[in-house]
């Protein structure tokens, strides 16, 4: 029986529309175009940072060298995890059971949407301190480049993670 209660058609097969290769139902690589809906979610959030601080009068932040750091850690560990995942689905490694494989699915998209907000986010903060004639204003031009720099390879990174879990066609088609 199918989901909808009704009897399984036999003319579904492997080339064919909810066959065994049809992945409608299951998980699929978050599209750049989404990452880019949340980079610019962080623009957005980057910019009003900027303003509103500047509105209340308070002292904006500086983003410093540790910020950028966790993001380029974060890209670090997730491609490690991608080659490892990618590896071992190829039969090189060690197999890789299916739930860890959809729980490293979900951290690459997790981690690739988050890193997107921050690129934005850091992306658009930086850049309203060109020419700004503040004191330590080049600091956080720097330091909130250095930062969407590292969140855009944790972006691909994660997007890699993300490919890395799929099955190959020649497996998907003997389970």
């Amino acid at each position: 029986m199918s989901r909808d209660g009704s009897e399984p058609d036999a003319s579904r097969g492997p080339d064919r529309p909810g066959g065994p290769d049809d992945d409608r139902d299951g998980l699929r690589p978050t599209p750049v175009s989404s990452a880019l809906a949340w980079a610019g979610v962080g623009v957005v959030g980057g910019l009003l940072l900027r303003f509103a601080v500047g509105r209340l009068g308070a002292v904006a932040p500086l983003v410093t060298l540790p910020q950028g750091l966790a993001f380029a850690l974060l890209a670090a560990i997730l491609g490690y995890v991608a080659w490892a995942t990618r590896r071992s689905l190829r039969g090189r490694g060690s197999r890789l059971a299916a739930h860890q494989a959809v729980n490293r699915f979900l951290l690459g998209r997790a981690s690739a949407l988050v890193s997107a907000l921050a690129l934005g986010g850091y992306l658009a903060y930086g850049l309203t301190w060109i020419g700004d004639p503040a004191e330590r204003a080049d600091d956080r031009l720097v330091g909130s480049l250095v930062a969407a720099g590292c969140a855009l390879a944790a972006v691909v990174a994660g997007l890699l993670l993300e490919r890395a879990c799929r099955v190959p066609p020649s497996e998907r088609a003997g389970s």
